[in-house]
């Protein structure tokens, strides 16, 4: 038998203290085992067995997962028309099938991905996705959605586990993980052909790895494991950029976490300097140059995959569209002549094709109401212009060749109206800085104002030293120059014009006449001579860099275009930031007439109220929490636990302050979904929250409170569960939930968004952020 016995030690000597003996005290030994000579002899090495405990935890993921992927598959292909933002990102994926180029204001990630999920399911890219439109028998649009359903189910078990590393109990966990597998707007939006469900994916499995990594920075600091989740962490957050740019919003929120980290290691000073320094080196490559390389991957994948030409080549340079096939640009003559037929493009980035039409600007926007004179993005025989000389008699005969070289004054007439490019001092129509351009008079009327000359800035192909300078397709960078005034033509950074000018780009004289400005540079895109050769593909260089900045800018200046409109937002599709947290408006996802399958965007009133209240009733407890510190009230057991606390907030506040305030400050049009991301953080808080509080009420009442609040949220929804998954008949039938009385479930104006989504890009689909 084994026994154990606390020996005493022999009392130490006594020792003095300021001259006087103490007595010693006895000392103890630590419990030492002893056996007996009749124990069995192997007993020494035998070591105690733990009971294995029941692990629940893997068993609530499985079932958490399975009844998300159910929740998201159920009827979904119901709906056989296109629904809501499908137009767009539907037709997206079509042209990575058919290889065809485009342009969106989004990164290429995402819709690369809707493009494999429809390769995948045997999808040719013929179908056109309108709005509304019935699917075609042989196109399997249930296995697109279901890519997308797939991907946006497995949020559920990212929140159950990020819950669980945020130290939640597995009850807070579930309740997290339900909340986000049961919002009626989270479910909505991951069943249809978008890629706001692959933006939600990559934002919860970034949050994940964030709360994985600090937890390893806390306790295996430096670790293979570590850095394995820091490299996960990289991935992540360049895979949320690459699919919108509201990615930036989860790089802040790593890129502040970690600013924390390296200040409070700055503080350590036992921490050696290279082992600091080390710190700095592992995240500057695995929490910025991995991201940027993922970003960068993405758009070379963009490149290699679309190179055919296609409806977005305007929006690139000339350069980059010279390298698509499928386009004539080879068959530009290289040097332009007198008498040639080009079109030209503005050298700003995304900048647009000179054009002009027969319209002209309206009284009051012009002193002259002369013909308009603009720039487009769409190729159009109304961007093509003849190289004319100052007088008609100067003009070559009918087989010479007469070419045009930097300095020399032309004209440009427009080919389809015979009117001549024109400035004059009077302010342009929006720009009121500059002088107006317009198309006037003809080729038998000479006028100075008429004249322009030719300066050559740059050109990417070499000419010999000395010799006379041509104007060369694609390659030539020139500014016009107005004789008369000393002006440049301009435009690209200009501001659109209003709907009388079809919200084409203003072009104006510009009065700076500063030549480094982009937008007063021009190139020459098409070449029409026949008396010229073609120059050939090999003529026009290749760039990947250039073409990712080039395509990376004019994605931007199209996001800041996209201003709301009245004309093509009906039936509130839009709607502002202040209305989302508190759940004030809806969205109607399709037609709204009473013999069509309806579809209306809207949360579990549980999910996105309680998320609102919690964000300020943590904001209450770290007050009180503040105060009973001053007053020397112990809290907490110890600091782990402090640091713990105060880090869940953190990634539940400030991700959603950071995925929400930007919003204010945009003056783009705004939907129902942008709010979102904000939301998943906004969850992830209230179930802290909750969990957090009850845990004070016992054990019996905290788990009475989460699953009261878990009971709740499948309540709602299963009340809300028509609108996710389709209600058939006069919307009407669904007039008692029409709780708050801005939510238009069946009155007002019975419009589709179809009128929405026919915009280039004012719609619905283009406007995501």
């Amino acid at each position: 038998m084994a026994e154990t016995e606390l020996r005493k030690r022999p009392a130490a000597k006594a020792t003095t203290v300021n001259g006087q003996p103490e007595s010693a005290k006895p000392e103890f030994e630590k419990p030492v085992a002893t056996f007996t000579e009749d124990a069995d002899p192997q007993a020494k090495n035998k070591i105690p067995k733990k009971k294995n405990s029941f692990n629940v935890v893997p068993y609530i993921a499985l079932l958490l997962t399975i009844a998300s992927v159910f929740t998201r598959v159920y009827r979904l292909g119901r709906a056989d028309f296109v629904v809501w933002d499908e137009a767009h990102f539907g037709k997206f994926a079509s042209f990575y099938i058919k290889r065809s180029f485009y342009f969106d204001v989004h990164p290429p990630l995402g819709k690369t991905l809707l493009g494999a999920s429809g390769l995948f399911v045997g999808y040719n890219g013929s179908f056109p996705f309108e709005s509304g439109k019935q699917y075609p028998p042989e196109l399997n649009y249930t296995g697109m959605r279901a890519f997308c359903s797939l991907i946006g189910s497995l949020m559920v078990p990212l929140g159950f586990y990020t819950g669980l590393q945020l130290k939640m109990s597995i009850l807070a966990s579930t309740f997290l993980a339900t909340m986000v597998m049961l919002d009626v707007a989270l479910l909505s939006i991951s069943r249809f052909i978008l890629l706001d469900s692959l933006l939600l994916f990559f934002t919860a499995l970034s949050a994940y790895c964030l709360v994985v990594f600090r937890n390893y920075q806390k306790t295996e600091p430096l670790s293979t494991r570590w850095h394995i989740w820091m490299a996960y962490t990289g991935i992540s957050i360049g895979c949320c950029l690459s699919v919108k740019w509201v990615g930036l919003f989860v790089i802040a929120l790593v890129g502040l976490n970690t600013l924390e980290d390296l200040w409070v290691m700055l503080g350590d000073l036992k921490m050696p300097v290279r082992t600091y320094a080390r710190h700095w080196i592992v995240r500057i490559a695995f929490l910025i140059l991995l991201p940027a390389a993922v970003y960068v991957f993405s758009f070379w994948l963009h490149f290699t995959i679309l190179n055919e030409s296609g409806e977005g080549d305007a929006q690139m340079s000339s350069l980059f569209q010279a390298n698509l096939q499928g386009n004539n640009f080879h068959e530009n003559p290289i040097s332009i002549a007198y008498g040639s037929k080009i079109s030209i493009k503005n050298g700003a980035r995304g900048g647009g094709l000179l054009h002009s039409h027969i319209q002209t600007y309206p009284p009051g926007a012009s002193g002259s109401e002369q013909q308009q004179v603009t720039c487009y993005h769409h190729k159009d025989q109304n961007n093509e212009w003849i190289v004319m000389t100052p007088a008609e008699e100067d003009m070559p005969a009918e087989n010479e060749i007469k070419y045009l070289y930097e300095g020399d004054t032309i004209r440009l007439q427009h080919d389809q109206t015979k009117k001549l490019l024109h400035s004059h001092p009077l302010v342009a129509p929006v720009s009121k800085a500059h002088w107006e351009v317009s198309g006037y008079g003809n080729l038998s009327i000479p006028d100075p104002n008429d004249l322009w000359v030719v300066e050559i800035v740059k050109d990417g192909r070499l000419q010999l030293e000395g010799e006379k300078r041509e104007i060369r397709s694609l390659t030539t960078r020139f500014a016009l120059r107005h004789k008369a005034l000393g002006c440049l033509l301009h435009s690209g950074e200009s501001k659109n014009l209003p709907e009388w000018g079809f919200k084409q780009a203003e072009v104006y004289c510009d009065k700076t006449a500063d030549v480094k400005n982009p937008g007063n540079l021009w190139n020459v895109e098409q070449h029409w001579n026949s008396l010229l050769p073609p120059g050939g593909a090999a003529a026009y260089p290749q760039s990947f860099w250039r073409d990712f900045i080039d395509l990376n800018i004019a994605m931007w200046q199209a996001n800041n275009a996209l201003t709301p409109d009245p004309t093509k937002e009906p039936d509130q599709l839009t709607s502002k930031p202040h209305q989302w947290p508190i759940m004030q408006v809806g969205l109607r996802m399709c037609g709204w007439g009473d013999n069509e399958l309806k579809y209306f965007l809207l949360g579990n009133p549980v999910v996105w109220i309680g998320s609102t209240v919690a964000l300020v009733v943590f904001a209450a407890v770290c007050f009180v929490y503040l105060v009973r510190a001053q007053r020397r009230c112990g809290d907490w057991k110890n600091e782990d636990e402090l640091d713990d606390f105060m880090f869940a907030g953190k990634v539940g506040v400030l991700g959603w302050f950071l995925h929400y305030l930007p919003f204010f400050i945009m003056g783009r049009v705004m939907y129902l979904h942008h709010y979102f991301p904000a939301l998943y953080f906004a969850i992830i808080l209230f179930a802290f929250v909750v969990d957090h509080l009850a845990k004070r009420t016992g054990k019996v009442l905290h788990a009475v409170i989460l699953l009261a609040f878990t009971a709740g949220v499948v309540a709602v929804f299963v009340q809300f569960s028509d609108f996710v998954f389709g209600m058939d008949g006069p919307a009407t039938q669904w007039a008692h939930l029409k709780w708050i009385s801005t939510w238009n479930v069946f009155d007002g104006v019975a419009g589709s968004v179809g009128a929405a989504l026919s915009g280039d890009f004012g719609g619905a689909g283009s406007g995501s952020a």
